[in-house]
C-alpha cells in the first residue's frame, strides 16, 4: 500500500509543471507560487480543525518551517521558470529531484550511501547541465537556474517531511507546515493579486487551482503516507517515473513536441537515478 499511495503522489506531482505552464502569460508567477501555498494553507486549517489536531511542540515547529520553506520555494521558482520553458524541458531538470532528495536525506537523516550512488549522482547532474546548455544555446539561462534552485529547496522539504511523516502522519505534516506560514502567504498573495487577473482564461485558473489544491496539498497526503508506510528510500524511487509522466502530460495537454533529445536525456536521467538508488542505501 505504501507504493500504491506513493505512485498516486507522483502522478499528481507529474502534472504540476504542465498545470503551472497553463498560468504563464496570464497570472503573475509570484502570485502563482505564493498563492498556491495560501490555498493549500486554508485547506490545512480546515483539515486540522475538523480532526481537532493538537499543536505540535516548538522543536517540531522549526522542522515544519523547513518543510514549508522548501515547498514554497519550489512553487515560486518553478512558476518563474515555466513562464518561458516548456514543461518537457522542466521535467528533465526536475528529474534530479529524487537524487537531490537522497542527498538531503544523507545530511538530515544521516543516511549512508555506497560509491555507486555518488558516481550516478555526478553523471546524472552532468547530463542535466549539458542538456540545459544545449537547449539554451550553450548558455545556462535564468530559467534553468530557477529550476535548479527549485530542486534544491524541494529536496530539503521532501527529506524533512519524510522524517516527520513517521511521527505525525503525512497529512498532518503538510497541513501543519502550510498553516504555519499561512499568516505570511495569505496576505502576500492578496497583495500580489491584480483585478485584471479576473479576466484570465479558465485554463489559467484551472492550472492555479490544480497546483494549490492537488500539487501543494492533497498530493502530499498520498506521498507522505507512502513514505511513512514503506520507507523514504524505497517509495522515493517512484519519482523516477515523474519525468516521463510530465513529458507525456505536456504533450497531451499543451501540445508540446517531444523532440528526441528531450526524451533521450529524460531516459538517461532516470537511468542514472535508478543506478544510484539500486541497493545504494546501506541498511
Amino acid at each position: 500500500m505504501g507504493y500504491f499511495w506513493g505512485f498516486w503522489g507522483v502522478l499528481v506531482f507529474s502534472l504540476t509543471l504542465p498545470m503551472t505552464r497553463l498560468t504563464a502569460g496570464h497570472l503573475d508567477p509570484m502570485f502563482v507560487g505564493i498563492g498556491r501555498a495560501a490555498v493549500a494553507g486554508i485547506l490545512g486549517v480546515i483539515a486540522l480543525i475538523a480532526t481537532r489536531s493538537p499543536f505540535p511542540p516548538w522543536r517540531t515547529v522549526l522542522r515544519l518551517a523547513l518543510v514549508a520553506i522548501g515547498l514554497i520555494g519550489f512553487g515560486v521558482f518553478t512558476s518563474f521558470a515555466m513562464q518561458r520553458l516548456p514543461s518537457s524541458h522542466g521535467a528533465v531538470v526536475i528529474g534530479l529531484l529524487p537524487l537531490a532528495t537522497a542527498v538531503a536525506g544523507s545530511f538530515l537523516a544521516k543516511e549512508r550511501h555506497r560509491p555507486l550512488f555518488w558516481v550516478s549522482s555526478i553523471l546524472g547532474s552532468v547530463c542535466v547541465v549539458f542538456y540545459a546548455l544545449a537547449k539554451g544555446g550553450w548558455f545556462l539561462g535564468g530559467n534553468d537556474l530557477y529550476l535548479f534552485v527549485a530542486v534544491v529547496m524541494a529536496a530539503g522539504g521532501y527529506a524533512e517531511g519524510g522524517r516527520l511523516s513517521r511521527e505525525l502522519g503525512g497529512w498532518r505534516v503538510i497541513s501543519l507546515a502550510l498553516v504555519l506560514v499561512l499568516p505570511f502567504t495569505l496576505p502576500w498573495s492578496l497583495l500580489l493579486f491584480r483585478p485584471a487577473d479576473l479576466g484570465a482564461p479558465l485554463p489559467a485558473w484551472f492550472g492555479f487551482l490544480y497546483v494549490g489544491v492537488l500539487s501543494q496539498f492533497l498530493g502530499f497526503f498520498a506521498w507522505y503516507h507512502g513514505l511513512a508506510k514503506n520507507g523514504i528510500g524505497k517509495v522515493g524511487q517512484l519519482q523516477l517515473l515523474q519525468p516521463f509522466l510530465t513529458i507525456a502530460f505536456g504533450a497531451l495537454f499543451l501540445s508540446e513536441v517531444l523532440d528526441p533529445i528531450t526524451v533521450a536525456v529524460a531516459f538517461l536521467v532516470v537511468l542514472f537515478v535508478f543506478l544510484g538508488r539500486w541497493d545504494g542505501l546501506k541498511k
